[in-house]
């Protein structure tokens, strides 16, 4: 079971992160443009900062695989694969069809229902 995630939403459209730490969940919105790497990396460290969390390998990495904008997919898919390699965190993904909208409520259906993938190898662009 998945208790603790960070998860990445940014399609091109309604970019979003997310963070459900010991049992608190967290949402921002950001701006809809991610056209870098580092855009997205300082908008997630900056927001597990600020909700005093350290991402140990107790936290998988949720995204959004699309449809959606081709680099703005491949700019998420590439930052959750390195905050996987680095703390050792389980990789899951999920079609933007399946979340509606981005809260706790809806995110737990999605991992009740085991419908989440672990294999990331073909998003939906």
């Amino acid at each position: 079971m998945i208790n603790n995630f960070l998860i990445i939403s940014c399609t091109g459209n309604n970019n979003s992160i997310g963070l459900k730490s010991n049992n608190k969940f967290f949402t921002k919105k950001l701006q809809n443009n991610i056209k870098s790497n580092n855009l997205l990396v300082n908008n997630i460290i900056s927001f597990i900062k600020k909700h005093k969390v350290k991402l140990t390998s107790k936290y998988s990495i949720i995204v959004n695989m699309g449809p959606g904008s081709y680099s703005s997919i491949r700019i998420s898919l590439s930052v959750a694969k390195g905050i996987r390699i680095v703390h050792g965190s389980n990789l899951y993904g999920y079609k933007n069809n399946q979340l509606p909208e981005l809260k706790l409520e809806n995110i737990e259906i999605l991992i009740k229902n085991k419908h989440l993938e672990n294999k990331m190898v073909n998003p939906i662009y």
